[in-house]
């Protein structure tokens, strides 16, 4: 599979309400209206943790210093139907930062709950691997998406020893 090589950014801070997440609203491109991650695409020549500290910064203004990132996994998004699209991306999360977020022309930063994500607003796949994800999982996960390229069609746990996968359809809304 052929999948373009992606980050994605979860700037955590404790409130006394509990945990919180930074997301964005979607503003142009891909995406346009949901609420997502911060982060992009890898360009030629970047490491996945320098591409996120870029796009951490043109998104929302945050300074992460790559130390800082803590690696929190693996999502391969497999998209049938527009193969182009499939995406490999690997998932950082971070408790340290320098500034306060600001919007962009791509995104409207946004706190969350982690307990109170925005799911219903999100890509369908969110719910499958963002909370276990932002719980301090380590995340392996293969996402198929349906023909409409938003609902999930299926996904996979590679198993930890290597013996196969564990099949989950997933739920339509």
């Amino acid at each position: 599979m052929t999948a373009a090589p992606v980050t994605l950014c979860f700037a955590l801070r404790d409130t006394p309400d509990g945990t919180e997440v930074l997301l964005g609203l979607k503003r142009t491109g891909f995406g346009l209206g949901k609420i997502v991650g911060i982060g992009g695409h890898v360009e030629p020549g970047e490491t996945d943790a320098q591409a996120v500290v870029r796009e951490v910064f043109e998104e929302t203004g945050l300074i992460v210093a790559e130390p800082d990132l803590s690696h929190a996994g693996l999502v391969e998004f497999v998209f049938p139907a527009r193969p182009e699209w499939n995406m490999s991306c690997r998932l950082f999360t971070t408790r340290r930062w320098d500034g306060e977020p600001a919007e962009s022309r791509e995104i409207t930063p946004e706190w969350f709950g982690t307990t109170e994500l925005p799911l219903e607003r999100m890509w369908q796949d969110a719910e499958h691997w963002l909370p276990p994800a932002l719980s301090g999982e380590t995340i392996d996960v293969v996402v198929v998406l349906n023909d409409d390229n938003e609902t999930v069609a299926s996904v996979r746990y590679p198993d930890e020893q290597g013996k196969g996968t564990q099949g989950a359809a997933g739920a339509q809304r």
